[in-house]
């Protein structure tokens, strides 16, 4: 990286933590600005841009600038996961639910790959288990959730996660008969 991209994240970075203390505008206003210094089409402006706009509940503005750089493909795996992460809630939130759940899932495809690595994998799981929730798929937003919990139980763990596959398989047959 170079040294005016790592001085750009830095400032960026500093007004993130920033965010307690200025106003949604202010930070959006801030963001822009710093992103004006980047290309149009940088991945990562886009990507702050987007961040910036959805912690101000903008969602509908951030949803085309977390596509964009998505398409870009120039994000690193975190920052990828992340936008996808992101894009899925915004779309949730705008009642968009069938393409949340379908980019959320194609973000845990990702994690087959080891080179890819399993940054976010969680957290992805956790943020598709909501899109479950407000589907109506309450047992399978439960089941995602424990079977995401489990291995960082200190206790319990193959229990846990066998109980929720068990009732993961039972609510897919119950369904499958009505």
């Amino acid at each position: 990286m170079s040294d005016g991209m790592h001085d750009w994240e830095t400032r960026v970075a500093a007004l993130w933590k920033q965010v307690g203390s200025v106003t949604p505008e202010q930070l959006v206003i801030r963001i822009d600005l710093l992103a004006a210094e980047r290309p149009a089409d940088d991945p990562l402006a886009l990507f702050e841009r987007a961040c910036a706009r959805d912690t101000a509940g903008l969602e509908s503005a951030a949803e085309p600038l977390y596509r964009a750089a998505l398409a870009s493909q120039g994000l690193d795996p975190y920052r990828q996961a992340r936008a996808a992460i992101q894009l899925g809630s915004t779309l949730r939130l705008l009642g968009r639910l069938d393409e949340s759940e379908r980019l959320l899932a194609t973000q845990l495809e990702r994690y087959a790959d080891a080179a890819y690595g399993k940054a976010l994998y969680d957290e992805t799981r956790a943020t598709l288990a909501l899109t479950y929730l407000l589907q109506g798929r309450a047992a399978e937003a439960a089941c995602l959730a424990l079977a995401t919990l489990a291995p960082h139980l200190s206790r319990y763990n193959r229990s846990v996660a066998a109980n929720a596959a068990e009732i993961l398989k039972n609510t897919a047959t119950a369904s499958n008969w009505s």
